[in-house]
């Protein structure tokens, strides 16, 4: 007799993609009055949180894949939001930083984040929320970098 298979709201995969939509759907309602997109805001949380990066180190960071972390780049770029120079000691390899600009773009969003990241812990409880953040970050523990949005 075959295996009979949970119910979709029973499996992992499905429990992630919805928990990620509760969680970002407000993201997005945020950023969308700034003019980021939730991918240019994690290039530039990371950039910040790091100072100057190389983009192999943001990929995998952002968990984007390199042409798509281009794209971004540039129109991050294009925005003033970042710079890029050249390393000094390999002058083959790029270093990217958050411009004056774009950490006054973070200044001026980063309470709102906050407020919408308190209201899940708060929903979980402080225990909770911390398990889950470990029990997910052991999850990807001991795998090779995914890149994927």
């Amino acid at each position: 007799m075959p295996r009979r298979l949970p119910r979709t709201s029973r499996t992992l995969p499905i429990a992630l993609l919805r928990a990620r939509e509760s969680v970002m759907g407000p993201v997005r309602t945020l950023l969308s009055e700034t003019g980021v997109t939730e991918q240019q805001w994690r290039v530039l949380r990371v950039v910040e949180e790091n100072g100057a990066i190389d983009p192999t180190q943001i990929a995998e960071q952002t968990c984007l894949l390199l042409p798509s972390l281009t794209r971004i780049l540039q129109k991050l770029e294009e925005k003033s939001y970042i710079a890029r120079e050249r390393d000094t000691e390999d002058r083959r390899r790029q270093l990217i930083s958050v411009t004056d600009k774009g950490r006054a773009l973070i200044a001026a969003n980063i309470e709102s984040a906050l407020a919408l990241a308190e209201q899940i812990r708060s929903k979980l409880g402080s225990e909770r929320y911390d398990l889950l953040l470990d029990l997910l970050n052991e999850l990807h523990e001991g795998e090779p970098p995914q890149h994927g949005a």
